[in-house]
């Protein structure tokens, strides 16, 4: 079946979304890239790719064909930017995610695939690990336009029949992942680390995180693309909580060094504790999580200082 389908992977030239193609390609896909631009554009190669805005839906048309498992990826915001600016974050990411399920209903596109966030739709759980059908209270905008999509998908498969699986990932850590939007916490200590830099970490390091590799993630959306259960959203992750402190102790062993830290104050948009449910994915999509966090690490470590000696 995996060879029968061609796919687009709209942020496709993000961590999650090039880690993806790598993945599809190798698998028989026929791939497609929407973005604005990729850091590593030779990492694309087999893949077809098509330079374009997100806020564009002729380009995203253009792009999208009948038959095609749509994977969304594109998110423009950060918890911290999305509070500052909740308008810009509707006008960015919940409207032209619209304008996509208009154009997969129009393009008759065979299935959309939705990255969403595990740390921020659930907000402060009372369930650890968190199961799917916990409440959803998120305390940042970001979960809450998150959420929204989420809802929309489920109204357009019941008006119009297009078929969707959300995925609610944990944070995903491992090659290609570049710290420059001030988002994942283990790239962001590693460029900062491997180029004897300070850093800033906000709180006492307390907070407690549930970190997924990104080869056992790429292996989650290429299941949820191929999913024929009545299931229709799954939370991924590792089920093993991390504080921050645990993993700067894991990287300063990896390293044999001492990190340089400034501890700044906490933010009001970091939950206390973020750790989710597997069962579902492992019950309905044969998935569970492989890579234990220090194997993960070990690679991640071994890519900083392949593709990028100068961090």
């Amino acid at each position: 079946m995996i060879n029968q389908r061609s796919c687009v992977v709209l942020g496709g030239g993000g961590f999650i979304g090039l880690n993806l193609c790598r993945r599809l390609v190798d698998s028989g896909y026929r791939v497609r890239v929407f973005d604005r631009h990729c850091l590593f554009p030779e990492e694309l190669s087999g893949a077809e790719w098509y330079q374009g805005d997100f806020l564009d839906a002729a380009g995203l048309e253009a792009a999208i064909g009948p038959s095609d498992i749509v994977f969304h990826l594109v998110h423009t915001t950060i918890p911290q930017s999305a509070n500052i600016d909740m308008v810009g974050d509707v006008e960015k990411n919940l409207i032209p995610s619209l304008s996509l399920l208009e154009v997969c209903r129009k393009v008759r596109a065979a299935r959309i695939v939705f990255v969403s966030s595990g740390g921020t739709v659930y907000g402060c759980p009372q369930d650890i690990p968190t199961p799917e059908t916990a409440p959803t209270n998120p305390i940042t905008a970001y979960g809450i336009s998150k959420l929204a999509i989420e809802k929309y998908l489920a109204l357009y498969e019941h008006l119009h029949g297009v078929e969707f699986r959300v995925l609610r990932v944990a944070n995903p850590y491992g090659p290609f992942q570049i710290a420059h939007k001030n988002q994942g916490i283990v790239a962001a200590i590693l460029s900062r680390a491997l180029s004897n830099r300070r850093m800033e970490i906000w709180g006492d390091g307390s907070i407690i995180r549930d970190f997924v590799f990104i080869e056992d993630l790429t292996e989650a959306l290429v299941a949820a693309a191929l999913d024929r259960s009545d299931q229709r959203i799954f939370n991924i992750g590792s089920s093993r909580g991390l504080s921050v402190r645990d993993v700067i102790a894991a990287i300063e062993h990896q390293l044999d060094l001492k990190l340089d830290i400034d501890w700044e104050p906490g933010r009001t948009v970091d939950v206390p504790v973020s750790i989710m449910s597997v069962d579902r994915a492992r019950t309905y999509l044969g998935w569970e999580p492989k890579t234990q966090f220090e194997t993960g690490l070990q690679k991640t470590i071994a890519w900083w200082r392949s593709r990028r000696p100068d961090a």
